[in-house]
């Protein structure tokens, strides 16, 4: 295409493409990086429901030791 030489018209469907194999690598690797920072995340806040519940457990626990039930 004029004035961008990494982009091209593909004939069969017309649609423009990037044909610079580095800005895609890099785009590949960036998205990798994302999808694995949103997979830690996830698991920090399952982890965290999870103690949270064993917290909740535990407190009826006492109280029940308390109040001798």
């Amino acid at each position: 295409m004029k004035g961008h030489k990494d982009l091209a018209r593909d004939p069969e469907t017309n649609a423009i493409l990037n044909v610079n194999n580095l800005e895609y690598t890099q785009y590949l690797s960036r998205r990798e990086v994302k999808t694995e920072k949103n997979q830690k995340v996830q698991t920090i806040e399952e982890d965290l429901a999870n103690v949270k519940s064993e917290l909740n457990e535990i407190k009826s626990l006492l109280k029940e030791l308390l109040h001798g039930s």
